[in-house]
């Protein structure tokens, strides 16, 4: 009660401003009566409308500062007061300010009763010159400016007849009147009641911060998103680093001999593999001098930590989420899209993320037994450049999961959208890229592999890579990768026989590209296609060996070791036809089970929800929540185990970040059966043993059949 006692005679003059200003006659009459009747004072400083008395102040100094001709005081004020959008944005506020600058320029020349004091005068002249290198360069090609550039550099402007017009009586005047306009046109006094200036305010104010907040909590769960997938990959890695090295221990230990390798050395080297908190206990209470004893601890640590249960996600209404991303805006089927992508880029790795998969599979979320004539894939070709980047990010994400490329390769539906949006799309990079990496991904099957070889795939590609620097990295590695895997095929290498020349030529450009990454692909591709007679006689003729050794001087050990596999493969006869022709067994499956995620799925985000918008998993679980639609089911894992690579290009299908992440290449006599147990932790490069493997040490090893597997490229971030 107290602080409306306080603020009484302020606040009934507000409400007497409003009701004057709303016209409400007879109530101001009522309300000013009653205000009399009870002795309520009015404060007089709400009635009517006022000046801001700080900017009548401002306008009076600045005023001043001009007619004085103290330019410092002028400017700083006019920087202080004039807003700077205004200043730089205003065609009226920047020829004001040139003129400006003008007339504290000349002002000592026509305001001097005798000769102006040269350092003053010099002082002003250069602080002109600085503006118009600066700020004023903006007007230097307005031809009503264009003469005041020289007037720094002209000896005696008040002679000069191109500024015989500055130095006119009238000049000033009227330039002081254009200034006082300006300032009245900026802080002209408003009608507008102040109750109701404030409320505007304070609602603005609240949906300036309601909206602040909004952002904030949809970069909070942008970067959680990222940190989760960070822990992924480095989890991935840590697997992948502790597998290698129980190999790498049981070579050591495998070639233990009297003192050569001691058991100290081994455990201070495993020793230093685990964190702090182990070391002391591990270095205390383990025999290291047990054969077998170093390897086996460091298998220990690959055990699963039992961590909390992760919880399944939420089921949805897979019938009402097909129907609005076909029927729904554009901007309905974009969110939705973004948001079926992330529960499974962001899901757990294990039961969370196979739940999600099995039931967008088990409820067909794409359409692909659908013969209707709308269906969800159809919106691969749809007029809205994000609906149709939103919807190859979605498929490239199904791609990267070994029971999506099962579901997506099960007809050629599929393929051949993703063919025909391939060669249409010339706006969007990005959605190009996905639609690659998912065909890329595709090229792991071989009934996939098949189809695309008699598209022509291999010619669009060899076309697009004419011209390497014109691509995106993710771009060109993965249409080098695609390249090479429809090259291991017989049908593949033909194709590449028909434009040999051009084949040859576009392979050997690239060996010396900048980025390094796409080496391995294209080594593999030419060892594969030199295989066939008619290539290796068009490589000799263009002088294939010469270019191959020019890089064998720069490149590093194992780009030169499988550069000197081509030149061999380059100069053999006919020792390697024929002896691929299985490899066109379709029953045969270059897939292994391995599942991971890329970054770059959900780089770039092209929408963002709007205050109010729901997005995400929000979106999902409160439009769209379903009842048991989560009809998970055991995966098919891979059984055939996986040899170690030497150290020859590739020649069995990878991808880009498969074969990044895997595992270092071993002797072939190094080989022991548990490597087979952690190539399933990684991307293991192996070889078909169509021919005698030769081992580091000049002895051909004894043949063994090579399982056929797959690597995704998730990792390569």
């Amino acid at each position: 009660m107290v602080d409306v006692l306080a603020h009484e005679s302020e606040l009934l003059g507000l409400v007497k401003e409003y009701l004057d200003f709303a016209e409400f006659e007879d109530t101001l009459k009522t309300f000013l009566k009653e205000c009399k009747i009870k002795g309520k004072p009015l404060s007089k400083s709400t009635c009517g409308s006022l000046r801001d008395p700080k900017s009548l102040k401002f306008q009076r100094d600045l005023l001043a500062a001009f007619d004085s001709g103290d330019q410092k005081v002028f400017f700083r004020l006019w920087e202080e007061h004039i807003p700077r959008p205004i200043r730089d944005g205003d065609s009226l506020a920047q020829k004001l300010e040139f003129y400006l600058h003008i007339h504290f320029a000349i002002y000592l020349l026509k305001h001097s009763a005798g000769r102006p004091d040269k350092e003053d005068l010099d002082e002003r002249i250069s602080y002109f010159k600085t503006f118009l290198e600066t700020k004023g360069a903006a007007l230097s090609q307005t031809t009503e400016f264009l003469p005041f550039y020289a007037l720094p550099f002209v000896p005696n402007p008040m002679a000069h007849p191109s500024f015989k017009e500055l130095f006119q009586d009238s000049w000033t005047p009227e330039l002081k009147l254009k200034l006082e306009k300006f300032l009245a046109l900026m802080f002209k006094a408003s009608n507008t009641p102040k109750l109701l200036t404030l409320y505007k305010e304070n609602g603005q104010s609240n949906k300036d911060v309601l909206q602040q907040l909004h952002q904030q909590l949809v970069e909070a769960e942008r970067r959680s998103m990222t940190y989760l997938k960070r822990y992924n990959r480095i989890q991935a890695d840590y697997h992948n680093l502790i597998g290698v090295t129980a190999e790498l221990v049981d070579s050591l230990e495998a070639t233990v001999s009297g003192k050569m390798i001691t058991p100290e050395y081994l455990q201070s080297v495993c020793v230093r593999l685990f964190s702090n908190q182990m070391r002391q206990s591990l270095a205390h209470s383990v025999d290291f001098t047990r054969p077998g004893t170093a390897s086996t601890m460091l298998r220990a640590s690959l055990a699963p930590v039992k961590l909390k249960d992760v919880p399944l996600l939420p089921s949805l209404d897979y019938e009402k989420l097909k129907k609005d991303l076909i029927l729904g805006s554009d901007r309905l089927k974009a969110f939705l899209l973004q948001a079926l992508r992330w529960r499974l880029t962001t899901s757990h790795p294990g039961e969370q993320r196979e739940t999600v998969l099995q039931a967008y599979i088990s409820n067909d979320l794409l359409d692909c037994h659908s013969h209707s004539q709308r269906s969800v894939l159809q919106l691969l070709q749809s007029k809205s450049e994000v609906v149709r980047q939103y919807t190859a990010r979605l498929i490239n994400a199904f791609a990267s999961l070994a029971e999506g490329r099962r579901y997506l390769a099960q007809s050629t539906k599929v393929l051949r959208m993703l063919e025909e949006r391939l060669k249409e799309e010339d706006k969007d990079v990005i959605t190009r890229e996905n639609v690659l990496g998912a065909l890329q991904k595709f090229s792991l099957r071989r009934p996939l592999q098949t189809a695309m070889i008699q598209d022509g795939l291999i010619f669009w590609l060899i076309d697009i890579l004419k011209e390497p620097d014109c691509l995106s990295d993710y771009t060109l590695e993965y249409s080098v990768a695609l390249l090479m895997n429809l090259c291991l095929r017989s049908a593949g290498k033909n194709m590449c026989a028909k434009v040999a020349g051009l084949v040859l030529k576009v392979l050997s450009d690239l060996l010396g590209h900048e980025n390094h990454e796409i080496q391995p692909y294209v080594n593999g591709a030419l060892y594969s296609i030199l295989s066939i007679p008619s290539i290796r006689e068009e490589a000799r003729a263009m002088g294939m060996e010469d270019i191959l050794r020019c890089f064998i001087k720069e490149g590093n050990a194992e780009m030169i070791r499988q550069i000197e596999f081509i030149i061999k493969q380059l100069n053999a006869e006919e020792l390697l036809d024929g002896v691929l022709e299985s490899d066109d067994d379709e029953d045969e499956d270059d897939e292994e089970d391995h599942d991971t995620m890329e970054a770059d799925l959900d780089k770039d985000e092209l929408i963002q929800p709007q205050l109010g918008e729901l997005s995400g998993e929000k979106l999902l679980t409160t439009e769209y929540l379903g009842i048991m639609t989560n009809t998970g089911k055991a995966r098919r894992r891979g059984t055939a185990g996986v040899q170690w690579g030497g150290p020859e290009p590739l020649r069995r299908p990878v991808t880009p970040g498969g074969h990044r992440t895997g595992y270092p290449a071993l002797d072939d006599h190094l080989s022991s059966p548990q490597m087979a147990q952690h190539a399933r932790n990684g991307c293991l490069l192996s070889l078909p043993n169509t021919h005698t493997p030769v081992c580091r040490g000049g002895k051909p090893a004894a043949p063994e059949p090579c399982p056929s597997f797959s690597c995704n490229p998730s990792s390569r971030k």
